[in-house]
């Protein structure tokens, strides 16, 4: 009965007459910041997460888990190291590759890209690449004269698929001149798109045959990529390959190739997290302000409240409440509020552009297509969590004052 009674003179409070108008504001501005600081932080949290699995994910796909390569520029029977190290139980696959840079030309468009020359088998177990093949196919990909460009490339140099560029290698013949640079004609087999602009912008694959013969490598290759079948678990593959691969060979795994990616995104999303925290702490303050002018207020009101009975752990849990109130009401609405932008963000960013006209994700500046999202239960759990504490702990002050306040000083206050 007592807790009844409570519940409904904290509530009572909260709504305020027509003269405490101010105070009813303050509490609305306290809930709506509360809501605003979570669902912002469940927002970022999830672009954040959706960034880095999505960035990890496309590197990886394309570059591999391990990289093995020689201290000189290239690695000789590759074809019986690959076959050693692929008995290794967690690994998926082991793909020799050839890479180079060179100059890609087309009537008067040039540009800078890195060839990768990988066999037909290999390219069509890369799933992130031959699952995004938009034109053309992989079929005609073992001729000599065959290439795959990324799609925003060939929009670059308008090319179209059936068409030939030329490519120029650095690497090129030594004649009584000089040494003159490679130069041969390809034909554009298929275009990709992988949804990260640098590859889409910056990538060419070219048959593993072709590539050596362009870049005068013999029968040897670059270095070897290493797929295993959990990407997390590369460091404790590293000493069972470098085992197999010898001293003359050295191998590293994607953490430390990536470390700048890595380790960006992680200092990023912790400072995020740090910074709009500060969201939710400055309504917190706003709750004690309103309480204590709610208890301001009442104070006549808590002093009857004594003179006929009531306790003052009565008084503490009525201010209590009322104070609780705002922060719970506020963390749910900030956590609906915030899967709701979390789960539809990408829809939003388009349609926000098509009301602005403007480009609010370029491509070029985030290297993804799209703005990604991934929501994680327990990070959700966590600032739903936060919001509430911070709430409660900015309420035990003033209930605290409301419930020491002597009785007869409060109906003299009047």
């Amino acid at each position: 009965m007592y807790f009844t009674i409570e519940w409904m003179i904290a509530l009572r409070y909260l709504r305020g007459r027509k003269q405490e108008a101010f105070i009813s504001v303050i509490s609305w501005f306290s809930l709506s910041g509360i809501a605003l600081g979570v669902a912002t932080l469940i927002i970022v949290m999830s672009v954040m997460n959706g960034f880095r699995e999505d960035l990890l994910g496309r590197v990886l796909g394309i570059n591999g888990h391990i990289k093995i390569f020689s201290a000189g520029e290239k690695v000789q029977e590759y074809n019986g190291l690959a076959v050693n190290i692929q008995k290794i139980d967690e690994i998926s696959m082991v793909a020799p590759i050839v890479e180079g840079q060179v100059m890609i030309t087309k009537d008067n468009n040039n540009q800078g890209v890195i060839v990768r020359g990988i066999s037909k088998h290999d390219l069509q177990a890369r799933s992130l690449v031959s699952d995004n093949i938009i034109s053309g196919s992989v079929e005609q990909f073992e001729n000599s004269d065959s290439i795959l460009i990324g799609l925003r490339l060939a929009q670059n140099l308008g090319v179209r698929l059936g068409e030939r560029v030329t490519l120029i290698s650095p690497k090129g013949n030594i004649t009584i001149m000089g040494s003159m640079p490679r130069i041969k004609s390809f034909n554009v087999v298929g275009m990709f798109d992988v949804g990260m602009y640098e590859y889409d912008s910056n990538m060419i694959f070219m048959p593993l045959a072709s590539a050596q013969k362009f870049f005068k490598m013999g029968s040897s290759v670059s270095y070897l990529e290493v797929f295993i079948k959990a990407p997390e678990r590369s460091m404790s593959l590293l000493q069972a390959i470098r085992k197999k691969v010898g001293p003359n060979l050295i191998a590293v795994d994607w953490k430390r190739t990536n470390s700048s990616f890595y380790n960006a995104i992680q200092v990023e999303r912790n400072v995020m997290f740090l910074i709009l925290t500060l969201i939710i702490l400055v309504a917190a303050f706003n709750i004690i302000s309103g309480i204590i002018m709610l208890v301001r207020d009442k104070s006549r009101e808590i002093g009857i409240l004594r003179t006929i009975g009531a306790s003052r752990g009565m008084i503490l849990r009525i201010f209590f409440i009322s104070g609780a109130s705002v922060g719970i009401v506020g963390t749910i609405t900030g956590c609906f509020l915030g899967l709701l932008f979390s789960y539809n963000i990408d829809f939003i960013r388009r349609l926000l552009q098509n009301l602005t006209g403007t480009e609010l994700f370029s491509a070029e500046i985030y290297f993804l297509s799209n703005l990604p999202s991934k929501v994680l239960i327990s990070e959700v759990i966590l600032v739903a969590f936060m919001g509430l504490f911070l709430s409660f702990l900015a309420t035990v002050y003033p209930s605290w004052r409301a419930a020491s306040l002597n009785p007869v000083d409060a109906l003299k206050s009047e």
